[in-house]
C-alpha cells in the first residue's frame, strides 16, 4: 500500500449490498461570512471484500483504482464497532 494514498475516516450508513458499504465522512467548513464552522457530510461507496462492516461501524477507507461505476475506495481497517 502506498504511503501517500488518500485516507478518510467515516461511519458506515449502509451495508446491504454484497461486498460494498456506504460510508459517511464528516468535515468541518468555515462559513465565508459568519466565520462559523459547519459540518458537511459526503457519502462514499467502498469495497468490503469480506463483508465485515455493519451499520454504525467506524472505518478507515483508502483511495483505489475504480472498481465499478461508483466505487473508488476500499475498506482499510475497522476502527470501532457499532451497535451490537
Amino acid at each position: 500500500m502506498d504511503r501517500n494514498s488518500q485516507r478518510m475516516i467515516g461511519k458506515v450508513v449502509s451495508s446491504t449490498m454484497d461486498k460494498t458499504v456506504v460510508v459517511s465522512v464528516e468535515r468541518l467548513v468555515k462559513h465565508k461570512l459568519y466565520k462559523k464552522y459547519m459540518k458537511r457530510f459526503k457519502k462514499y461507496y467502498a469495497h468490503d471484500e469480506k463483508n465485515l462492516c455493519n451499520v454504525g461501524d467506524t472505518i478507515e477507507i483508502v483511495a483505489s483504482k475504480p472498481l465499478s461505476k461508483t466505487k473508488r475506495w476500499r475498506v482499510s481497517k475497522l476502527l470501532s464497532g457499532g451497535k451490537k
